[in-house]
Parts: C-alpha cells; structure tokens; sequence
C-alpha cells in the first residue's frame, strides 16, 4: 500500500509538471505572438512615414497637399491642452484620493462613492465626449475651445487618477502616521508631510500615465466637433484648436496614398511623446522608491 501510495504521488507529482509546462508554453507562445504583432505595426509605421518627418513638418500647418502638410497647429493644440488637463486633473484627483483615504468615514456611502469611481475608470472615453458637449461646450457656453476639451479630458482621466492614488497611499504603512502624532503632527500635517511624500511613486507614476492616455484619445475630441485642419496658433484658453490625435484621423481617412504615409509621421511622432511620458513616470518611480 506504501509503494501504490507513492507511484500515485509521484505521477501525481508528474501530471502537475506537464501541465505547467503546457501552460508555460502557451503563455510564452501568446506573449511571443503579441510582440511580433507589435513589431510588426511599429515597423509599418517607421517605413511608411519616417521620411516624412522634418523640420517642415514641425512647422507648417496642415495643408491639402501632402508634402506641404505639419503638425505645427496640432502639436501646440496639444500642448495647451495638457496645460489644462494636467492641473486640473492631478490636483483634484489627488485631494479626492486623500479626502476618501484620510479623512472620509467608513460607511457605506464612502464605498459606494469608492466603488463608483473605480467603476468610471472603465466607462469608454466617447461616453466623456458627450458629457462635455452637452456641460462644457452647450451649457456653459465654452464652445469647441482649449478650456472645454481640456476639462473633457480631465474628467475622463480623473477616475484613473483617483484611484492610483488610493492605491499609493493605502501603502503608507500606519507605523509613520503613528509615528508623526507621537510627534504632535496634526492630521494635516501628517498627510501632507508624511503620507503624501511616502505616496508620491504611486501617484506621480498613475497621474503621468493617465495624461499619456489623455494626449492620445480621439473619440471625445470627435464627438465635441473639435476641428482637424487649423491654420492659426491659439491664443488662449478659449480659443478653436486642433490636437496631435484629431490630424492624425484627418490624414488617415483620406482617401490619398501619400496622406497615409503622413498620418503615420504624426503617429511616430506623438509615439514618441507617449514613451518620453512613460519613461518619466518609470524615472520618477525608480528615483522616489529608493528614497522612501
């Protein structure tokens, strides 16, 4: 009975091996396929519109003829628009995330609240769009401006925020608030001399995240009517504006070979921001992780 015992753990023992095997093998194959796929779409767009990028290309607007046509009005567009989502997203997202983890009572209200905000993060981004037509750009009268696009995209990334947030400051452990009142800290004190600086990782890294997917997204600019071919630089916060994103869908839709070739130099280049963010948010958390 001892010997039949142990010939069925070890091929229990066996079985078990196999398949994590199997499965190994199937997780390293998905992960192989979705590199090449990848590589393969980098590698379309590098070929097809590297030779389009110069420095014309930066500094020439839009144009109905290939060759003459740049990103200048779209990639300042973008940037004043960053100036807007970038405040005013982190600092609400911030202070809500330290009101509901500090300050905000266990009930529940709070986790409805909570539950609520986790579950936005997840609602699709034209949804957003027709939130900020009908608040931003109808009721309040804002039109297709830098401020209403602006506070658009702010609320779309805010749930995104709010919760990487949390989830940073859920990791402070309670030993150094504890610690900071044994000290006569006040509460205030201690959130903001304490928690928040141990946070900082985590929130940086999910707010600079969140703003990469903001100056990428299309759908709720399309859905506010915001145009794609501007021939001006803005001139304030209420002033018409294209962005990086909408001239890209503008150039892709045409029905020209050659404005393929250019959508795909605005697409290399506004890749090429999206990695310069995410690698400032890897920095920041390298950096700040040693430190705390």
């Amino acid at each position: 009975m001892k010997y039949m015992d142990e010939t069925a753990v070890l091929k229990q023992i066996k079985s078990r091996i196999r398949k994590n095997n199997i499965w190994k093998s199937v997780f390293f194959i998905a992960t192989i396929l979705a590199l090449l796929a990848l590589a393969m779409l980098i590698g379309r767009i590098i070929s097809q519109g590297a030779s389009f990028i110069d420095w014309d290309f930066f500094t020439n607007f839009s144009s109905r003829f290939p060759e003459k046509a740049g990103i200048k009005a779209a990639l300042v567009g973008s940037i004043y628009l960053m100036l807007v989502v970038a405040p005013t997203s982190v600092i609400l997202g911030v202070a809500t995330a330290v009101y509901l983890e500090e300050y905000a009572k266990k009930n529940r209200f709070n986790d409805f609240i909570r539950a609520n905000i986790s579950n936005l993060a997840g609602v699709p981004s034209v949804v957003f769009g027709l939130l900020g037509l009908t608040i931003f750009v109808r009721m309040l009268g804002l039109g297709k401006s830098i401020l209403a696009a602006g506070l658009t995209m702010s609320l779309l990334i805010l749930p995104v925020i709010i919760v990487a947030a949390q989830e940073a400051i859920r990791t402070v452990p309670k030993e150094q608030r504890e610690a900071s009142y044994a000290m006569g800290a006040t509460k205030w004190q201690t959130v903001f001399c304490v928690v928040l600086p141990a946070a900082l990782p985590g929130i940086l890294t999910g707010s600079i995240l969140a703003l990469s997917r903001a100056i990428g997204e299309t759908a709720p600019l399309a859905v506010m009517g915001i145009p794609v071919i501007i021939h001006f630089l803005p001139d304030g916060l209420l002033s018409e504006f294209t962005a990086l994103p909408m001239q890209i869908y503008d150039w892709a839709k045409r029905p020209q070979e050659a404005f393929q070739s250019v959508a795909a130099a605005g697409i290399i280049v506004l890749m090429i921001i999206l990695v310069l963010m995410n690698s400032v948010a890897v920095m920041i958390r390298n950096k700040f992780q040693k430190r705390y």
